[in-house]
C-alpha cells in the first residue's frame, strides 16, 4: 500500500508532519550580497510548500560567512539577519509544509577562491586527483577553534528558532566539518577529539546537547548522518549504527542517513570503494540495517523520483522519505503523485566520465532548475551539460568576487 506515504507522523518534539515525504535540502546559491534569502528563495520554497510535501528542509545555512561550501550561500550568525530569514520561514509553511533549517560549518571542503577559514580536525587536504588545488588546505583546529564552532551552531539554531523555522538539522554528512571528525581518514587527532569513535563523534554530541538545552522543547532538532563514507578505511554502517545510538539519549526527532563526501559522491550515486548503490533511494539497505536496531524514527534519501521507491523505503522501518533533485524539476511532484501514482519523475544526468566533473555538473544542473524557478521560470526539461556546467563556474565567478567584496577578503 502505498497510503502510507501519505499518513501523518507526529515527531518526540511534538512537531506533527501532514505525510513522511520530505524536501531534503539541496544547496540552492541564491543568497544576496549579505549571504541572506531574498524574494528567488521566498519563490521557491512557496512553490515546494504548495506542492504538498510533509516537511522542508532548507540548504544548509552556514554558522559562520567566513566558512562558505560556495559563493551565493546562506549564512545565519546574528540577529540582523533573522527578518530575512523569517520570510524564508514563513514561505515554507504554507499549505501546512513545515520547515526546517539544515545548519553546516563546511570544514576543509572550502574553495580555495572564497579565502575563508579552512578548519579541519587535523591538515589533511581534500584528495580529489588533478582537481584538488580547487580547495583550500585546512589547518588542524585548536581546542579555542573547536568550542567557538559549538557556540555557532547553538547560536544559528536559536536564530532560527527565533525567525519561526520549526526546527534544525545538524548537518553531520557529506564531508563537512563534524563528517571530517567522525571520520578515522580525516580525523588523526591524539587528543579527547580523535582516537575511538566516542571521541571522534564527541563534536556532534556537544553540538547536539547544546542546541536541545537552547531552544524550546517543542522545537525540532534532527541530525544528517552519513550511513558511511564509501571511502576504504572510513567511517562506515557499523559506525553510523554506534552514532545514532548515542544520539538516541540527546532526545532528537529523526537521524537523515545519506552518505559520501567531495571525495566521494554517494549521494550523487557515485562511490570510491568499488561498493554498488541502488539506482534509487541509494541508501536503504543501509538503512533498514540501521533503522531495525534504534527507536529513533530514521529517514533516507537518494535520488526518488518514483512513489513505487518511497513505498519500498516505508514498507520497512524506515518513516520518512527524502526527495531532492526530483523537487527540483518538478516541485509540485508530491500532489502529482496523489493524482497519478505511477508518475516518474525525471532528472536530468550530466555526460561526464571524470567523477569530479561528473559531481560538479550535476550540481550546476540542478541549481539552474532552482535558480529558474526562484525567478519564476517554467524548468528546462533538456540542457547541454558541458553549457550548464560552464555557466555556472562563470556565475560562481561573479558571486565569488561580490562575496570577498561583501567580507573584505
Amino acid at each position: 500500500m502505498t497510503e502510507k506515504a501519505f499518513d501523518e507522523i507526529t515527531l518526540a518534539s511534538g512537531l506533527k508532519l501532514k505525510n513522511r515525504l520530505v524536501k531534503a535540502a539541496m544547496e540552492e546559491s541564491l543568497g544576496n550580497e549579505k549571504q541572506q534569502p531574498d524574494r528567488c528563495i521566498e519563490r521557491l520554497y512557496h512553490q515546494w510548500a504548495q506542492g504538498g510535501v510533509g516537511l522542508i528542509i532548507t540548504g544548509n545555512v552556514m554558522v559562520d560567512k567566513l566558512a562558505m561550501t560556495g559563493p551565493g550561500g546562506l549564512a545565519l550568525e546574528d540577529e540582523a539577519n533573522v527578518l530575512a530569514f523569517a520570510r524564508q520561514a514563513q514561505a515554507g509553511q504554507k499549505n501546512d509544509a513545515k520547515i526546517i533549517m539544515q545548519i553546516n560549518h563546511p570544514g576543509r571542503q572550502v574553495y580555495k577562491k572564497m579565502r575563508g577559514k579552512v578548519l579541519s580536525p587535523s591538515a589533511i587536504p581534500l584528495n580529489l586527483g588533478k582537481h584538488s588545488s580547487l580547495f583550500g588546505v585546512p589547518k588542524a583546529m585548536t581546542e579555542e577553534e573547536i568550542e567557538d564552532v559549538i557556540a555557532r551552531f547553538v547560536k544559528t539554531a536559536l536564530l532560527a528558532e527565533q525567525a519561526g523555522f520549526n526546527g534544525v538539522q545538524i548537518h553531520a554528512a557529506h564531508g563537512y566539518l563534524i563528517s571530517q571528525f567522525l571520520s578515522p581518514l580525516v580525523n588523526q587527532r591524539e587528543d579527547s577529539w580523535g582516537g575511538n569513535l566516542e571521541n571522534r563523534a564527541k563534536l556532534l554530541l556537544q553540538v547536539a546537547e547544546g542546541i536541545k538545552s537552547a531552544v524550546s522543547p517543542s522545537f525540532s532538532l534532527s541530525v544528517k548522518l552519513n550511513s558511511a563514507d564509501f571511502q576504504r578505511g572510513g567511517f562506515d554502517v557499523d559506525d553510523a549504527k554506534q552514532v545514532v545510538e548515542m544520539l538516541s539519549d540527546v532526545g532528537i526527532d529523526f537521524v537523515e542517513l545519506s552518505g559520501g563526501s567531495y571525495e566521494a559522491a554517494a549521494m550523487q550515486g557515485v562511490t570510491k570503494d568499488g561498493r554498488t548503490l541502488a539506482r534509487e533511494a541509494y541508501f536503504l539497505s543501509f538503512a533498514e540495517q540501521i533503522a531495525k536496531d534504534t527507536q529513533l524514527p530514521i529517514m533516507t534519501t537518494g535520488g526518488v523520483t518514483q512513489l513505487s521507491t518511497v513505498k519500498q523505503v516505508l514498507d520497512t522501518k524506515v518513516e520518512l522519505v527524502g526527495i531532492a533533485s526530483a523537487l527540483a524539476f518538478e516541485p509540485n511532484l508530491v500532489n502529482t503523485w496523489q493524482q497519478n501514482p505511477s508518475h516518474q519523475a525525471t532528472i536530468l544526468q550530466p555526460s561526464f566520465k571524470d567523477k569530479t566533473l561528473k559531481a560538479l555538473a550535476t550540481m550546476a544542473i540542478v541549481r539552474r532548475q532552482l535558480i529558474r524557478l526562484g525567478q519564476g521560470k517554467r524548468v528546462q526539461n533538456s540542457q547541454c551539460s558541458t553549457v550548464t556546467l560552464v555557466r555556472d563556474q562563470l556565475r560562481a565567478a561573479r558571486l565569488t568576487k561580490r562575496y570577498l567584496r561583501s567580507v573584505k577578503r
